[in-house]
């Protein structure tokens, strides 16, 4: 075979990043927006010792599993991988990921997997679930600023208006930014020469305070008639915060260093709920209709607030957060009198979830900025119980205990949570985890990958595992958060 040969064939498998796989003449081909049960005719586009890859030219007998995507440009966007595939489906496949790499990476057996894994959390309307979208600015033939997201694999900008995982005010956010570029002669950023001024459009909102903000990056110190920009945003309805970030560098990192406030509060603010899970019928989760897989979930009445400015990390999925969350805090099981860490607590939203039911948190993050915000978050709370360290958690935690702090004040972990990026653990942190001997230790993951390679040392270590359970936080992509559960042997 060679490029650009057509050929029919049968998809019996999906990949790591959502592709079909078929066979055809022996030889395994991945074909992007294809799903299992699809017949469809694929023409190649690159061929490999064994293996290659082809696109979809025509689906000519669509899987039984194959829906039609509500948004018109989800074959170009990169955004959404899955849109095409049932969302009950969609679980099905993340539940099998998270369930594959523990077995093939971390190399548990199916019949413990099998004992250990619970069904994955969905969503009842997984669509209009994001509280923050960054809008990467270009220019289309007539020399109009467009807004959208990248094409997957590339940095050519797919105009998208509206995109149905964000929230309505995205689409006036960015008609009003538009008319405030083209009234007043603002240029689009232009990566291969450098020049242009707006780079990019973050928007975030609070689902529960209702608070909009507005960002906009910028390869410049300021923008021409700021004051124009500003009473146009203000159209919107929860606008609350509208800044700019400077970013000049020629750089793949949307954020640079500087923020300046043009109008309102330099945050806004969202509030995680506290949920409590009724059971679910394990043997039949796989039976229900779609939309069907969350659960209840029902509101316990404890709940953190928190202030959140452009810079800040916070989850992107806030009703599938209250539930990931919850369910953390159901796997620690406090009683009030532990003492828990919290590895790469960010801006401290588990460990404040945490502090409400423990004797006392300490959080460990690498960011400066982000341990201000947690202490901050701690005081508008009014949580006393919970204490921030700025360093890496394979120094901080141990020159604690060297300093023998935890011993003296009888204040050795009864509880470690980790919830590192994807990359995983730093093999430093999994040895003092290890070394601080907690009772449970909480491992929260967005890569069920390097989670599988960690768990694998923590039960090399003297740890088992107790409990799993993927989270789909990210709907009509390939990522799916897991929170695990591992208990020291006896």
């Amino acid at each position: 075979m060679k490029k650009n040969d057509t050929f029919v064939v049968t998809i019996e498998d999906m990949g790591v990043h959502g592709e079909g796989i078929g066979k055809y003449e022996g030889m395994a081909f991945f074909i992007k927006d294809a799903i299992v049960g699809d017949r469809i005719l694929a023409g190649v586009t690159k061929l490999k010792k064994g293996y290659g890859y082809a696109r979809l030219i025509e689906v000519l007998e669509p899987s039984e599993k194959r829906v039609d995507a509500r948004c018109t440009v989800a074959r170009q966007c990169g955004g959404c991988q899955m849109q095409h595939l049932r969302y009950d489906a969609q679980l099905a496949l993340k539940q099998d990921k998270v369930r594959d790499n523990l077995q093939r990476i971390g190399g548990f057996s199916p019949a413990l997997l099998e004992e250990v894994m619970e069904p994955v959390v969905g969503m009842d309307e997984p669509f209009r679930y994001r509280n923050k979208a960054q809008f990467p600015v270009g220019t289309d033939a007539k020399g109009e600023p467009v807004f959208g997201f990248y094409a997957a694999r590339s940095h050519q900008v797919i105009p998208i208006q509206d995109c149905l995982l964000g929230v309505r005010e995205n689409a006036q956010i960015l008609e009003q930014v538009r008319t405030y570029m083209k009234q007043c002669h603002v240029a689009a950023y232009d990566e291969t020469t450098g020049q242009g001024l707006v780079r990019h459009v973050l928007i975030r909102k609070g689902f529960h305070s209702g608070q909009v903000m507005v960002c906009l990056i910028i390869n410049g110190d300021r923008l021409p008639q700021e004051e124009v920009l500003v009473a146009l945003l203000c159209e919107v309805e929860g606008m609350h915060s509208i800044s700019v970030n400077v970013n000049r560098e020629r750089t793949n990192r949307i954020l640079g260093d500087e923020v300046r406030l043009l109008w309102g509060e330099p945050f806004i603010t969202d509030t995680i709920c506290q949920v409590r899970e009724e059971g679910i019928d394990n043997d039949r989760w796989e039976e229900t209709k779609e939309g069907e897989y969350s659960g209840d979930f029902l509101p316990t009445g404890e709940r953190v607030t928190f202030e959140i400015s452009p810079k800040s990390f916070y989850q992107v999925n806030p009703v599938q957060t209250e539930k990931l969350y919850s369910l953390a805090l159901s796997y620690a099981q406090l009683s009030g009198e532990e003492i828990v860490w919290d590895l790469y607590c960010g801006i401290g939203t588990i460990s404040l979830f945490l502090a409400k039911k423990a004797k006392h948190v300490y959080g460990v993050e690498i960011v400066p900025e982000a341990i201000e915000d947690a202490r901050r978050n701690a005081r508008r709370n009014q949580i006393e119980n919970a204490t921030f360290f700025v360093g890496k958690a394979e120094e901080i935690v141990p020159e604690w205990a060297r300093e023998q702090k935890m011993r003296a004040a009888g204040q050795r972990p009864d509880v470690i949570v980790v919830d590192p990026p994807r990359k995983g653990c730093d093999e430093r942190c999994l040895e003092t985890m290890c070394q601080m001997q907690p009772s449970r230790i909480v491992y929260v993951s967005c890569d069920s990958a390097t989670l599988a390679r960690d768990l694998r040392y923590l039960t090399d270590h003297g740890y088992e595992l107790k409990r799993v359970r993927p989270v789909d936080q990210f709907c009509h992509s390939m990522h799916v958060e897991t929170v695990v559960l591992m208990s020291k042997k006896n």
